[in-house]
């Protein structure tokens, strides 16, 4: 067969598909240039969402829309980048799943840096050292990550936007597995790798990690040990991996928030959602429905709830804080007014942020 006809025609393609971009990081740029003399955002979420599901909607195929954002995504990181260098914190070391969730969302064109904690975390951006972070908050087999959820009490940051990332684990290792005597890894993912490394390995211990990479660095210059990380981690640390795929359950699925400094504008269309922290303070103790009356001001207007937790409040004992998500937008008109009645009998009511939901 006669390839080159068919590889001239995907060349003329590519000149137009190369013009086309520079067209349009070009007029990104001027728009760049009007939102820095105005003190505008250069990345906004809800502007994201909009292109996302747009260019969704223009799709007939044979390209799958996932594949189609993901080259969306690298087009708009190219295009922040030519707009105002942008630096991203994210739980590190490098190879983390939280680095891979923030490449996810931001791209390659922008800097990114990796932090040790949570705690440090929100202390760069709080300072104006990088313009937003990427942190986990929850995970589908294990549930939320406390650290990330209690820094919110005390912070004004904002969460601007939401990622999913589906997580993988391995066991990485420079020995063989029957050579194992030690695991290392994060808290969450040996406690998602549980049934595995009892099955497999009963007889290692399992040391906690400051993270997965960190753990990938230990296992790299300690015989007989291993980590269980993703396997970015492994080829960016040039360790084998051993098994792949040991987490329990087939859809492991982890939550990260990205915070900033200003909150997200709407997306409207019932495509927003809001995360608040509340208190019901004394209400709690004096009476049995304090809960329920907590959520009545939300379900009487429409208000979605898609999430409810407790955690301590660390002020006074059996004193809690609840973290909720909801439907909307905080502007919304409905959103006012059942805020506007919530406050009328809970001490603390905190808007953490509304961001466009998951496309």
């Amino acid at each position: 067969m006669d390839l080159e006809p068919i590889r001239n025609k995907i060349d003329l393609i590519d000149r137009e598909l190369v013009a086309l971009i520079n067209r349009r990081l070009s007029l990104a740029a001027e728009i760049g240039k009007i939102k820095r003399s105005s003190g505008g955002e250069i990345y906004v979420p809800e502007r994201e969402d909009a292109v996302l599901r747009k260019v969704s909607e223009f799709n007939a195929g044979p390209v799958k829309n996932e594949a189609l954002r993901a080259i969306y995504r690298e087009l708009m990181s190219a295009a922040i980048a030519l707009e105002k260098p942008l630096m991203i914190a994210y739980l590190g070391p490098e190879a983390s799943n939280t680095h891979a969730a923030a490449m996810k969302k931001f791209g390659a064109s922008v800097d990114y840096h990796a932090m040790a904690t949570v705690g440090d975390i929100f202390t760069a951006v709080e300072k104006g050292e990088s313009d937003y972070a990427v942190i986990p908050i929850e995970n589908s087999t294990e549930g939320s990550v406390r650290e990330a959820l209690d820094s919110f009490v005390e912070s004004d940051l904002k969460i601007v936007a939401q990622i999913y990332l589906e997580i993988t684990h391995a066991l990485i290792a420079g020995s063989p597995l029957e050579k194992i005597n030690k695991v290392y890894s994060k808290d969450q993912a040996l406690a998602q790798c549980r049934h595995w490394l009892q099955r497999h390995l009963p007889h290692a211990q399992l040391i906690e990690a400051s993270s997965t990479s960190r753990a990938v660095q230990i296992a790299r210059d300690e015989p007989g040990s291993a980590a269980v990380a993703g396997e970015l981690a492994a080829r960016h640390y040039g360790v084998p991996v051993v098994v792949a795929n040991i987490q329990d359950k087939p859809d492991n699925t982890t939550r990260f928030f990205v915070i900033g400094r200003k909150a997200a504008g709407p997306v409207g269309g019932g495509k927003d959602i809001s995360s608040f922290l509340i208190s019901l303070g004394d209400e709690a103790a004096s009476h049995s429905g304090a809960l329920l009356k907590m959520l009545m001001p939300l379900a009487e207007r429409g208000v979605n709830l898609t999430k409810i937790e407790s955690r301590p409040s660390k002020k006074r004992p059996w004193d809690y804080y609840f973290f909720i998500d909801v439907t909307g937008h905080y502007d919304d008109p409905a959103m006012k007014e059942a805020l506007s009645d919530l406050k009328k009998f809970c001490p603390l009511v905190k808007w953490l942020g509304s961001y466009p939901a998951v496309s």
